[in-house]
């Protein structure tokens, strides 16, 4: 072969290997762009059905992992490598890096049994896997919660599936609990009459559900009582801290002592 036949060969070659990467990277930019409008309309189409978003989320992620690797297998065919070959090279892979990964497979699994059975959505108020706080996100492998301090956490789905969960959200009404420890001396029936008047005058107490003031306990320090009024999960805090400043305020206005350890020595003696 003589150089100039060198050169003809080598021209040819790299003029065709530099249009097939021209090409294939034309290919993946193009696909890129057509994989993310198909999800952008698929999801567009699932909210204007009401979908539950946190399925919008998980179906969206699947779709496009599974479009990006057949993108991928196109672009390797136009190469001219044989796909089958790589695909099962990609299932033996997948196979190991299973075996290697399981923890990671089983919070896969159970994110798609979460899905399926719904046990909560994005919004909630959640307790799971220890965790209390709203759900922002419901991803492959794991739950994002936000706690009361404004901490995002991630907890893993089978951690999440694997263990009780409090949905607090899922009933429209929850229950405050409080206990007003009251001093020796004081009459409970009066002091249950009081709180139930003072609880009745918050904002956002349930009607449909009085509140319930009982006798909860007789300790030494003096009677205890269960307030306990009703309201809807979204005005659960403010409920929470205004049946604190009504205990207190019934008490002050009362003129009740504090309860004290002291009568509890003094019974001991």
């Amino acid at each position: 072969m003589d150089v100039q036949s060198l050169q003809n060969f080598l021209s040819t070659t790299v003029s065709e290997l530099a249009i097939k990467i021209l090409a294939a990277i034309a290919f993946w930019v193009v696909g890129r762009w057509l994989i993310g409008k198909v999800i952008g309309l698929m999801q567009a189409a699932m909210s204007r059905s009401h979908v539950d978003p946190t399925l919008i989320k998980y179906l969206g992620s699947i779709v496009a992992i599974t479009l990006n690797i057949a993108l991928v297998l196109g672009i390797l065919g136009y190469f001219g490598i044989q796909t089958t070959s790589f695909a099962a090279l990609l299932a033996g892979a997948g196979v190991a890096i299973g075996a290697a990964w399981s923890g990671m497979l089983g919070n896969f699994a159970a994110g798609a049994f979460i899905l399926i059975l719904r046990p909560f959505k994005v919004g909630d108020f959640v307790n799971i896997g220890g965790i209390v706080g709203t759900v922002q996100e419901l991803g492959l492998f794991g739950t994002s919660i936000v706690t009361p301090d404004n901490v995002l956490t991630i907890v893993g789905n089978s951690k999440v599936f694997g263990e009780s969960i409090q949905n607090y959200s899922a009933l429209p009404l929850r229950r405050v609990e409080r206990i007003a420890q009251l001093a020796v001396g004081v009459d409970p029936l009066q002091a249950i009459t009081l709180f139930k008047a003072a609880v009745a005058e918050i904002p956002n107490v349930s009607r449909e559900m009085p509140p319930e003031v009982n006798l909860l306990d007789i300790k030494l320090e003096g009677p205890q009582i269960a307030v306990r009024p009703y309201t809807h999960t979204d005005n659960y805090w403010q409920v929470y801290f205004d049946t604190n400043e009504a205990i207190v305020r019934v008490c002050k206005e009362a003129g009740w002592p504090a309860p004290s350890a002291l009568h509890r020595f003094r019974q001991e003696s």
